[in-house]
């Protein structure tokens, strides 16, 4: 079940998830010239991607924000970058853009330091803005859990509510990290659900000065816009 676009596009233009989109599509490209040059990509691993081993030994903290902007594929960053362009927008609209900003990067912190605490020995480079972004997740989740997301499932598109869909998500991360042992494995599970719960707390502030469960029975869990209406293709067969 993979989610390709809400039905809630933001009241105003978000500059900061464009910008985020960007940054990480644009150093994503600057890295390409390494890829066929294994020492050049140790290096620069070393110096800017996530090493919980170094992070223990009280080194390597800029790393907590560096890596966040570091992809090691092009399915890898594509994905980031469809689930930031799907939630980033209400999310910045509601906090916004600075403190959106900010959020942003505080969560992608606190999702490597999950990380770091998962596996503290390890030396393995860990990279991608999934903490983030689910950051990102965790925040929508609580502002807007009824928006309706557009999730495609085998070969058909259903729309749900969000809140459906994020707890799947949240859970498949929480189940890898219990499933796979330290140290094993491609994916980074418990910063993923480390960045999601933090993301949820780092919008609580806001959720409880917009007045709340009051806020959910004024908005009904949704962005406060008018929502997307889209039209799915129709096939003729012959």
């Amino acid at each position: 079940m993979f989610p390709i676009r809400d039905h809630n596009p933001s009241g105003r233009v978000p500059y900061v998830t464009y910008a985020l989109m960007a940054a990480n599509i644009g150093i994503f490209l600057s890295m390409l010239p390494t890829a066929g040059d294994e020492r050049a990509l140790a290096q620069l691993y070393y110096d800017y991607a996530l090493l919980p081993r170094r992070i223990m030994e009280g080194d390597g903290y800029g790393a907590l924000i560096s890596s966040q902007f570091l992809h090691a594929g092009w399915g890898h960053i594509a994905g980031n970058m469809l689930f930031l362009w799907i939630f980033g927008d209400n999310i910045e609209d509601e906090m916004g853009h600075g403190p959106y900003l900010g959020f942003y990067l505080i969560a992608g912190a606190l999702s490597g330091y999950a990380h770091v605490l998962s596996d503290p020995t390890s030396f393995v480079p860990t990279v991608g803005a999934s903490g983030a972004i689910a950051g990102v997740m965790g925040a929508y989740l609580l502002l807007f859990p009824k928006a309706r997301v557009d999730v495609l499932f085998f070969i058909k598109i259903f729309a749900i509510p969000a809140w459906i869909m994020l707890m799947l998500w949240f859970g498949m991360q929480f189940i890898g990290g219990i499933g796979t042992a330290a140290g094993t494995g491609g994916v980074a599970y418990w910063a993923h659900a480390g960045g999601f719960v933090a993301g949820l707390l780092l919008a609580l502030p806001l959720w409880l000065k917009r007045g709340g469960p009051r806020f959910w029975q004024a908005t009904d869990g949704h962005p406060p816009h008018p929502p997307a209406r889209y039209e799915m293709p129709k096939v003729k067969r012959k």
